[in-house]
């Protein structure tokens, strides 16, 4: 079993969402996945041209020799991705939007219907299962609906969101106990995807607890 992080955040390894990530990557190891964790910011990724050269003229190839190709390996060997962002305007972040985007060439220009819905047709066998990592430097889980609904049609097997995201680097004693157990959760998280395939309902609920109530992180954060 592979479980492939890309993240979006521009801050890399020093983002808050990376801690989610390790937390989460640290428990899918420990139930025996192999890990791979890519810094998107860090990649050369051309932006797409929207010349649709990798549908017409050399089918599933892009026009751009860049780091592209060996991500989409790696997506592409990945049983489990994950795309991990801050959230930015509401959204994932440019680099990550720009990582999805470069994803087409995985698509044909053949429509495909399903319930009533239509999509383009995989030009390949499979696509891993995905999960969605996104933090928030605001209380309040309004700010994760635009990605829910950006992630839906790739019909997630898990997402976590942690707003009040400031908190994950506190000096707060007590608060840090807090994150600490959270973080715990999020291991916890990462090793029952790989030993069920899935994320119980109690552990689910854990996740998605406040780690202080709105009113103390605005004092705490003087926002």
């Amino acid at each position: 079993m592979k479980v492939t992080v890309f993240n979006g955040s521009p801050k890399a390894e020093n983002s808050n969402t990376n801690i989610i990530a390790l937390s989460f990557l640290e428990g899918a190891q420990s139930a025996g996945a192999e890990t791979e964790n890519f810094f998107l910011i860090n990649k050369n990724i051309n932006h797409c041209s929207g010349c649709f050269s990798c549908w017409f003229k050399t089918p599933g190839k892009c026009v751009y020799n860049d780091d592209m190709n060996k991500l989409v390996e790696r997506y592409l060997a990945s049983d489990i991705i994950c795309f991990a962002t801050p959230v930015y305007t509401w959204n994932m972040t440019a680099c990550l939007k720009n990582f999805a985007d470069r994803l087409i060439p995985l698509r044909s220009p053949r429509l495909q219907q399903s319930d009533g819905n239509y999509d383009m047709k995989a030009r390949v066998s499979r696509f891993p299962d995905s999960v969605v990592i996104a933090n928030s430097g605001f209380p309040g889980n309004n700010n994760f609906e635009t990605i829910h609904q950006v992630f839906k049609s790739c019909n997630p097997i898990l997402e976590i969101y942690r707003n009040c995201g400031n908190l994950l680097k506190t000096n707060i004693v007590e608060i840090k106990d807090k994150v600490g157990q959270y973080l715990e959760n999020v291991k916890n998280a990462g090793s029952e995807i790989i030993k069920f395939g899935k994320v119980s309902d109690e552990l689910q609920n854990e996740l998605k607890k406040d780690i202080v109530s709105p009113d103390e992180y605005i004092k705490i954060m003087r926002l």
